[in-house]
């Protein structure tokens, strides 16, 4: 399982990579759950990444849009997108509108991970749905932080047929959602592919400063340990 990692500035990115991160994601943690940075600072986190030779993935979210606002959600997307950033995150609600977004953002051109908001359960078929429109990875994450963590939102029975439907169809999976350490035992019994953190990696809460050494402790209970002398 690799460590996704939510960064808010080209510092947080800097030290993410050096400490063990596998995906540096942009967001800014104090805008909401898939809250946007600014496309001029996701442009300086890919300099800066590369200027560093990050060799992992990068990601960026475009902000808590609702699957209505369809012509927005597409622009940011594009906005995102001509940063140079690897994928471009869009958070998806289950309702009646949720297919059609999906179906748009398929056809938009751009490398677009839909993120499940699991608050409320996820929907089997809008993630098949999903998974029939070929996206490059999916994941699943929460909106409320504040109530715990995506294991306290989801059932595990209901997380485990997501990881296991994503796998059957040979696409890439992620979990998030105000996940800590406590929660790896779980994480690593479903084996999604990756796991996104920000709260468990900050001094304080998720709007916090990133703290190198939590990422690093993650990054090695993962089984990969990380270069966190680098980061000095």
């Amino acid at each position: 399982m690799r460590l996704l990692v939510s960064v808010r500035d080209p510092h947080e990115a800097r030290l993410a990579a050096a400490a063990g991160a596998d995906f540096v994601d942009c967001k800014e943690p104090a805008a909401g759950a898939l809250g946007a940075l600014a496309p001029t600072t996701i442009a300086a986190v890919v300099r800066t990444l590369a200027a560093q030779r990050f060799d992992g993935a990068t990601s960026a979210t475009i902000g808590d849009w609702p699957a209505t606002a369809l012509p927005q959600v597409l622009a940011r997307v594009a906005q995102v997108a001509a940063t140079g950033i690897g994928f471009v995150k869009v958070g998806v609600e289950s309702g009646p509108a949720a297919p059609a977004l999906l179906q748009a953002l398929a056809g938009c051109g751009h490398a677009v991970v839909p993120v499940f908001v699991a608050d409320r359960g996820l929907d089997a078929a809008l993630t098949q749905r999903a998974l029939d429109l070929s996206f490059p990875a999916l994941m699943a994450d929460t909106a409320d932080k504040r109530s715990g963590s995506l294991f306290d939102a989801v059932p595990a029975a209901e997380l485990a047929a997501f990881v296991a439907a994503a796998r059957a169809a040979g696409v890439p999976v992620g979990l998030a959602g105000a996940l800590r350490s406590a929660d790896l035992p779980r994480l690593l019994a479903l084996a999604p592919d990756f796991a996104g953190f920000r709260s468990a990696v900050c001094a304080g809460d998720r709007a916090g400063t990133l703290d190198a050494a939590r990422v690093q402790a993650l990054a090695q209970a993962l089984g990969r340990p990380a270069a966190l002398a680098a980061a000095g």
